[in-house]
């Protein structure tokens, strides 16, 4: 029961903070989850590693799921957020990590490095969520 209250508490907390509310679900949802599922080249998805036993953790793929469902999407916003400096994408985790080191990102990502530049379009729809663009409207 005390954990149940905890992570109440905490999810609470999650949704007043300023972080929360300046970056939008449904752009992070349309534009930037997807991006965890693209399949690469000479890299694995983000969702292979990213969904065990990693600090980034994404949730699970419901059983024959393409993509996931909105309380999945949910937890995927938290955990993504908590890896982002809002409204500056070159101090966040979460697009520098992955980023190559020429182009100033990090040193390692076991993942390998997805982006050659931060002109790579999904850097760049990373980059707009965490600016604070908002999804178009009736989107």
């Amino acid at each position: 029961m005390r954990l149940v209250l905890l992570a109440i508490a905490a999810a609470a907390a999650f949704a007043q903070s300023p972080a929360a509310s300046s970056l939008d679900f449904e752009f992070f949802k349309t534009r930037v989850q997807p991006i965890f599922l693209t399949k690469r080249a000479r890299n694995a998805r983000c969702y292979v590693c990213h969904s065990i036993g990693t600090p980034f953790r994404l949730q699970r793929l419901s059983p024959g799921a393409a993509t996931w469902n909105d309380e999945q999407s949910r937890r995927n916003f938290e955990a993504a957020v908590r890896e982002v400096v809002p409204g500056d994408p070159q101090a966040s985790r979460l697009l520098m990590h992955p980023l190559a080191s020429e182009a100033g990102g990090d040193e390692f990502h076991g993942g390998g490095k997805h982006w050659a530049s931060r002109n790579d379009r999904e850097w760049q729809a990373m980059a707009e969520w965490v600016r604070g663009r908002k999804a178009a409207a009736g989107r």
